[in-house]
């Protein structure tokens, strides 16, 4: 069970790497992540998976690693809705999207440091770490992502 985040961890990585060329396949990743992560955070949050402290950490810090890099694959002329959901208001209120990336990255700051080392000692602590998570993805969802 602790070989999972070093697993999810390795497969961004690698993912990412192949596609350092193309900001869009790089966001693509990086949301798969990111939404691996919330399906697990879910699924815990549901009993649909037993919560141990190795599950929360591994979510928190997938949730974290997305936050620290998605932001830097955005350049100008990277719309494209054919192959991203990425609304043209990310483009046309860069200041906008800017804060609601500082909000998702501070959420997750703030989940790793409840979180300690070892991770949120319990259901409750988990889900009180993830839910500000969460509720910053759906922001920016509803704000910035094409409704599909």
């Amino acid at each position: 069970m602790r070989r999972m985040p070093i697993l999810i961890g390795a497969l961004a990585l690698a993912s990412i790497a192949h596609a350092a060329e193309d900001p869009i396949a790089v966001r693509q990743v990086l949301m798969d992540n990111n939404g691996a992560a919330a399906a697990l955070a879910g699924a815990v949050m549901k009993d649909e998976v037993a919560y141990s402290p190795v599950i929360g950490k591994a979510a928190i810090q997938a949730f974290s690693a997305t936050a620290e890099a998605y932001g830097d694959f955005f350049p100008e002329g990277s719309v494209d809705a054919a192959r991203s959901a990425a609304a043209p208001a990310i483009w046309e209120n860069p200041a906008g999207f800017q804060e609601e990336l500082a909000k998702f990255r501070a959420a997750t700051v703030a989940a790793r440091e409840a979180a300690g080392k070892e991770g949120p000692a319990d259901k409750a602590a988990f889900v009180a770490a993830v839910q500000p998570i969460m509720q910053s993805c759906k922001t920016c969802h509803e704000g910035f992502r094409l409704k599909q």
